[in-house]
């Protein structure tokens, strides 16, 4: 059975600065080292938005779908994505010092397709190191949205 992640960093941004690298979908392939790149499909992103995804592991390179299924601005936003069910989410929460804590989540609650499992087992190395790269991935993606968010802060 799929694990739910989560990881979190706090940023010495605003909540309302923030906002903008994540809730651009778009830019995703600029801090996901898994996610290479994102197509949003009509203009602007917010609540129903899709998208399609442009996903790789070594050699290996993928498409996915994905439906904006909450949006918060300034809070949260989540997508699910189609071929698996996995809810990805950003949620953000100022700190007492003027920043923000980012964190990630992967939410696989209600498990994944058979079709998902399938592959992660024959083609993506089985669910545990499967796992351990999405969390890593998904740490580096938090350092990379910082890394942007303080430059500019």
């Amino acid at each position: 059975m799929p694990e739910n992640l989560t990881t979190s960093i706090d940023i010495a941004a605003t909540p309302e600065r923030v906002w903008t690298i994540v809730s651009d979908l778009g830019r995703m392939g600029e801090w996901s080292p898994q996610t290479r790149k994102v197509i949003v499909r009509g203009g602007e992103v917010k609540q129903g938005t899709t998208t399609v995804n442009i996903n790789r592991q070594g050699w290996k390179v993928w498409p996915t779908q994905s439906k904006v299924v909450d949006f918060e601005p300034n809070r949260r936003i989540a997508f699910k994505v189609r071929e698996n069910h996995s809810v990805w989410s950003f949620d953000l929460e100022p700190t007492g010092d003027g920043g923000t804590r980012v964190t990630q989540t992967r939410d696989v609650t209600h498990g994944t397709t058979a079709v998902s499992k399938m592959l992660v087992d024959k083609m993506l190395g089985g669910e545990p190191s499967f796992e351990a790269n999405l969390l890593t991935g998904m740490k580096q993606t938090l350092v990379r949205i910082k890394d942007e968010a303080e430059q500019t802060a």
